[in-house]
């Protein structure tokens, strides 16, 4: 929990001081319209992405499989429309990230490995 409000604190000040810079490089409105520009473009890789998850995981559910790995995509591509909704040059590289299938399959392990580590913390057991 301490963690997160540090990032609710440093991740601010961070893209502020970098509206500032891009500000002075590229001028105010050109980096307002960056940020808009962002905000779109993001907004349609999500829904067309999220979309694509989403038959992902009903073709599973349709085969009788289940759809862990699906849901773990659709968390990323969630958390990753919204960063890129999110006005920011930071939170929008971690989105787009988090948004294309490559750079997803990479973190794939990783947010398994988070995951286990959270139930595990937390003492849920998962039945098979």
């Amino acid at each position: 929990m301490k963690y997160v409000m540090l990032v609710f604190i440093i991740v601010p000040a961070l893209e502020i001081g970098l509206f500032i810079l891009t500000g002075q490089a590229i001028g105010s409105f050109a980096t307002v319209a960056l940020i808009i520009a962002t905000g779109i473009l993001g907004a349609a890789l999500a829904k067309r992405e999220g979309l694509g998850v989403l038959r992902n995981i009903q073709e599973q559910m349709r085969f009788g499989q289940p759809p862990g790995v699906a849901l773990l995509e659709g968390f990323c591509v969630l958390v990753g429309g919204l960063l890129l909704l999110t006005p920011g040059f930071i939170t929008d590289a971690i989105g787009l990230i988090m948004l294309l299938p490559p750079t997803r399959k990479l973190m794939k392990p990783m947010l398994l490995k988070l995951f286990k580590l959270w139930i595990s913390k937390r003492q849920i057991y998962i039945y098979r």
